[in-house]
C-alpha cells in the first residue's frame, strides 16, 4: 500500500522539532507552513483510503458480473449456416451470373 511507502505521517510533521540558529527561520512561519502540509497529508491519506475502498468494491462487482454472465457461445451457428448465408450474399451481390 502507498501508506507503507511514505516516510512521513501527519503526526511526524506535527511533532518535528527544529533547532534554532542565529539567523534561522521565523518559527511562526514554519509552523504555519507545516500545518498546511499536515492538512494535505491528512487529505491525501483519506483520499487514498477512499480510492482503495472504491477499487475493492469495483473489483468485487466485476467478479460478480463475470460469474453471472455466461460464457459467449456461437448461439447455434454452424458452418452450414455460415455457408448458406455466404451463398445467399453472393447471389444477392453477383446475381445469377455465378449460377448460370
Amino acid at each position: 500500500m502507498l501508506s507503507d511507502k511514505m516516510k512521513l505521517t501527519a503526526k511526524d510533521i506535527l511533532e518535528k522539532e527544529f533547532k534554532t540558529g542565529v539567523r534561522g527561520y521565523k518559527p511562526e512561519e514554519v509552523d504555519k507552513f507545516l500545518d498546511l502540509i499536515i492538512k494535505d497529508y491528512e487529505t491525501l491519506h483519506q483520499e487514498i483510503e477512499e480510492l482503495q475502498q472504491e477499487n475493492l468494491r469495483l473489483k468485487k462487482l466485476a467478479e460478480e458480473a463475470s460469474r453471472r454472465q455466461p460464457a459467449p457461445t456461437t448461439a447455434g451457428t454452424t458452418n452450414f449456416d455460415i455457408l448458406k448465408r455466404l451463398s445467399n450474399l453472393e447471389k444477392h451481390v453477383f446475381g445469377s451470373k455465378l449460377y448460370d
